[in-house]
C-alpha cells in the first residue's frame, strides 16, 4: 500500500517544507546526506517532510534487516541518506526487498527466535516483522495525508 501510494512523487513534494523548520534530509560534515534527527526526540518534535518520512521508512528497514537477520554492524551515521525522490524510492524498494526475503526464510519456530535490534535490545522475530509493519502503516497514513496537502496547497 505505501509503494503504490508513493507513485508519481517529485522532488518538489519530497522536498517540501509544510511548516516551517520542518525536519529533512541535508547535506552532513563528511559530504553525505542524513535525515535531521536528535536524540533523545525533541518534544514536540519538528514537523517533517515526505522525503523525512520516506527516507526514514527506507533507512528503519535496512536497520531492522542489518540487527535481527545480518551482520549488526551498520549504524546510522554510517549511512549516506538518499536526499531526491527517485533515490529513496529505490532505497524503499531496495530495502524492503531485503526484508521480505529475510521473512521469507523463516519457518514457524523462526517467528519466536529472539534477534537484535538497532537499540540493543533482543526481541522475537515475530515483534520485528510485526514492528516493520506498523511502521509502515503509521508513516504511510501520514505520507498519504502530506501528498494530498501538497496537492491541494
Amino acid at each position: 500500500m505505501l509503494r503504490e501510494r508513493l507513485d508519481g512523487l517529485t522532488d518538489d513534494e519530497f522536498a517540501w517544507q509544510p511548516a516551517p523548520g520542518s525536519w529533512h534530509i541535508r547535506p552532513d560534515e563528511r559530504g553525505r546526506y542524513a535525515v535531521d534527527y536528535e536524540e533523545p526526540d525533541p518534544i514536540p518534535a519538528p514537523f517533517t517532510t515526505i522525503g523525512w518520512r520516506v527516507v526514514h521508512v527506507a533507512e528503519c528497514k535496512l536497520m531492522y534487516h542489518e540487527y535481527a537477520f545480518g551482520e549488526a554492524r551498520l549504524t546510522w551515521p554510517d549511512l549516506d541518506s538518499p536526499h531526491i525522490a527517485a533515490d529513496a524510492m529505490a532505497a524503499l524498494e531496495r530495502w524492503q526487498g531485503l526484508l521480505v526475503s529475510d521473512v521469507a526464510a523463516l519457518d514457524d519456530a523462526d517467528l519466536d527466535r529472539p534477534a537484535r535490534t538497532n537499540w540493543g535490545e533482543e526481541w522475537p522475530v515475530w515483534r520485528i516483522v510485526w514492528t516493520m509493519i506498523h511502521h509502515d502503516l503509521w508513516h504511510g497514513g501520514e505520507i498519504g495525508v502530506l501528498r494530498d496537502l501538497f496537492r491541494l496547497r
